[in-house]
């Protein structure tokens, strides 16, 4: 096997000894640096796959030694020694690709868990890059459905994110998606090969969270007749989705600090703290930083999570997203439901853009669901949805003279160009410059039917 190579920097002679000897008994090779400076002229004439460094230095800092490093190396990994009052710089440092930040007096087996952990991510996409190569396109994300601007934004944060191995938060309102984003990540990272471990926070009595999240030893408590494994350890090498984490008590959030932080945890009833190697995916449907000024959430917690961020837009301001999530379910209820329903009557596309779907992607799947039980034939109508059925009347402000006009050409237009595009409605769209969806409206509104 390769023997990796680790360069420690720290301007401090005894810490660099220090960090060497632990490297280089765990079987590592190991270079030194005083300095920023002299790490870059290292790198420039030797090999090395992880660089371990003081945040603070004499001739600039790890931030900036990092910015050079991954500017002239991308495939180094970088970790960063930080005090506890450069936390919040060491979490910056991670947005700008560190993979790790570890507050000092660094522990013997916190630094080895970095390193191996740098040292595994660093092999695993080196065979995703192999695999995509022969592929030639990268993972698919099929659990994912949306392709407006707004979502455009959360899938280029899926791409970006899933490689490191930071904490992130992902926010939105209730039925936006968070689970998914989070298992796309999970799926595109390192870690892909182990478990993805959801936990709804706010399902869990709050005298459980506990011992649900880190477990208990044997006597611990009144019937604990056994040892049991908490959910982070449940999630080893893998990723633990910690959904509604607002609800996790006061008294608990240090814990979870410390696994993040410290990557250890101490079970109910136990003495010896447990290291640790679990990526860390938290959600809310609440806004974090006011819970925290209201002395509802730990602000160190806030500011350890808040690594990376990533904001799923409600449905109301994706719009253009509903045809491909109508088809999408379309589908997935075809075959549950053993149905053959094959189209949508544009009526119902427009009821649908102007709905308010306050609970989002959630809602319009229950919608879905419901009205293709509801349906008998082979076309969904606004009959079959309950709640859209009000608006199919809705009077349309069209008078006589110039706007009759307008609606004539719009009319030929559309009906001429869907011809020349044989009635694919997507390609149609495209050839008139309109979104799927406000092909859609434009078609109800001038009441024009299409073949399916």
């Amino acid at each position: 096997m390769q023997t990796r190579s680790i360069m420690v920097v720290d301007d401090e002679e005894s810490v660099r000894e220090s960090l060497e000897k632990v490297l280089s008994k765990a079987g590592y090779d190991t270079r030194a640096a005083g300095s920023g400076n002299e790490a870059l002229s290292l790198l420039s004439k030797e090999k090395v796959d992880v660089v371990l460094s003081d945040l603070k230095m004499p001739d600039g800092d790890g931030v900036e030694l990092l910015k050079n490093v991954k500017k002239k190396i991308p495939d180094i990994e970088v970790i960063l020694l930080t005090g506890y009052g450069t936390i919040q710089t060491a979490v910056e440092a991670m947005r700008e690709g560190a993979y790790d930040f570890i507050t000092k007096p660094p522990k013997k087996a916190v630094i080895l868990s970095a390193v191996a952990r740098a040292i595994e991510r660093q092999n695993l996409a080196q065979e995703n890059k192999y695999l995509r190569a022969q592929l030639g396109k990268g993972a698919p994300l099929d659990a994912i459905i949306g392709k407006s601007p707004a979502f455009a934004k959360v899938l280029e944060m899926i791409d970006r994110v899933a490689p490191l191995v930071s904490t992130v938060l992902i926010t939105g309102e209730s039925g936006t998606g968070k689970e998914l984003v989070a298992r796309a990540i999970h799926r595109q990272s390192p870690r892909s090969s182990h478990k993805f471990i959801p936990v709804n926070c706010a399902a869990i009595p709050e005298n459980l969270v506990e011992s649900e999240l880190f477990g208990y030893m044997k006597g611990a408590f009144t019937g604990a007749s056994r040892d049991k494994i908490g959910l982070f350890k449940v999630a080893e090498g893998g990723t633990i989705f910690l959904d509604e984490i607002v609800s996790v008590p006061l008294n608990l959030q240090v814990k979870l600090l410390r696994a993040i932080e410290q990557k250890e945890i101490l079970p109910v009833g136990g003495t010896k703290p447990e290291i640790i190697d679990v990526r860390i995916i938290a959600a809310t449907n609440k806004n974090l930083g006011e819970e925290t000024a209201k002395g509802n959430f730990r602000e160190d917690l806030y500011y350890r999570l808040n690594v990376i961020d990533i904001l799923i837009p409600p449905l109301r301001e994706r719009a253009d997203d509903i045809p491909e999530l109508v088809d999408h379910f379309l589908k997935i209820y075809n075959a549950q439901l053993s149905k053959r329903i094959h189209s949508v009557d544009p009526a119902v596309y427009l009821a649908f853009q102007e709905y308010d779907w306050k609970g989002n992607v959630r809602e319009l799947e229950n919608a879905m669901e419901r009205a293709m039980i509801m349906c008998d034939g082979q076309t969904l109508r606004l009959e079959h949805f309950s709640q859209l059925e009000a608006q199919k009347n809705k009077p349309e402000d069209l008078s006589s003279g110039l706007k009759e006009s307008v609606r004539k050409f719009e009319r030929e237009t559309i009906l001429k160009t869907l011809e020349m595009a044989e009635y694919d409605k997507n390609k149609a769209a495209q050839m008139l410059d309109l979104s799927l969806s406000s092909l859609y409206r434009k078609m109800t509104e001038l009441g024009i039917a299409v073949k399916d």
